[in-house]
């Protein structure tokens, strides 16, 4: 009886083409174009969509339609969704170790400590959802029988030009607080390193998180930032990932319509992050109010 030995047939790669996060559903770039994004070394990794000007407009719309029920969520609900991403992050934990590895030729336990920090400052921020109010509101001592209280309110819209370098780290320390306190992102990823914010999408997909409040673009940043600068339904504008000649193109642009504009500035995401960024696309609302009298004396309550 003769042994035999089996031969296995090579297997052939499986290319992957990523598609955009638009509106909860991930849409082809209406031009139909992608580009290449390869590792450090020059090695191909996979094709990312070349959105267009048009992408960026149905990012906007799905983004505002979104808008009204995640603003009007509960600040505690909110801080529940961001947290169950979370969790999701840590489920996924290993692909996005490699992928930060591929796009900023990082060791995988230099990678490893990225994607740990991404994840703990995706809870930090599900945190402070129901906490920034305490904060940053609270009653105002007035001369005179009135109540005067100041809250804190989403702005609308943010445009988000994701960091160029910090693929991970640097997309979640720009996201999450846009969409903690209660407004909804039109995200830019990094042009050269897209692929981690391409799977962070996949992941707000099969999360909690309600279609439109996060919606990913990839592609040439400059490209896909002008129409968002001088849109008109979106309200700010985070500069991150701009260098300061498009900085500068784009602020002119956001003038048009008033944009909160928060420009570019060095940044350490490794660094505890405070509240600046939670802060930024804030506005503050204040309501008076009469307290009444009682009594001939005229004392208020």
């Amino acid at each position: 009886m003769s042994d035999k030995t089996e031969t296995t047939e090579p297997r052939l790669s499986v290319f992957k083409t990523y598609k955009l996060y638009v509106g909860g559903k991930f849409p082809r770039s209406e031009s139909g174009r992608v580009y290449e994004v390869t590792d450090t070394k020059g090695n191909w990794l996979a094709n990312a969509p070349l959105a267009s000007r048009k992408d960026a407009r149905d990012a906007v719309v799905a983004a505002r339609k979104a808008f009204g029920a995640w603003s009007g969520a509960t600040a505690y609900n909110r801080g529940q969704v961001l947290y169950r991403v979370a969790e999701m992050l840590e489920g996924r934990r290993e692909q996005f170790v490699r992928e930060v590895a591929e796009a900023e030729g990082l060791s995988k336990s230099k990678a490893a400590a990225q994607v740990d920090a991404a994840v703990d400052r995706w809870v930090w921020y599900a945190g402070w959802t129901d906490k920034i109010a305490q904060v940053v509101g609270g009653g105002n001592p007035v001369a005179g029988p009135f109540f005067n209280l100041s809250t804190p309110e989403p702005t609308g819209v943010v445009a988000v030009l994701a960091p160029q370098e910090s693929s991970f780290l640097g997309l979640v320390s720009v996201i999450a607080p846009v969409i903690a306190t209660g407004n909804t992102a039109v995200v830019i990823a990094s042009e050269r390193s897209p692929l981690p914010a391409l799977s962070l999408g996949e992941v707000l997909a099969t999360s909690d998180l309600p279609g439109g409040v996060v919606n990913l673009l990839t592609g040439r940043t400059a490209e896909i930032a002008a129409p968002l600068a001088a849109h008109q339904d979106v309200n700010a504008i985070d500069l991150a990932g701009a260098d300061e000649a498009l900085a500068k193109e784009l602020e002119i642009a956001a003038a048009d319509n008033l944009k909160r504009v928060l420009r570019p500035q060095p940044v350490d995401y490794a660094a505890t992050p405070g509240t600046d960024r939670l802060t930024a696309f804030l506005e503050t609302k204040t309501v008076w109010h009469p307290t009444g009298s009682l009594g001939a004396s005229g004392s208020a309550y």
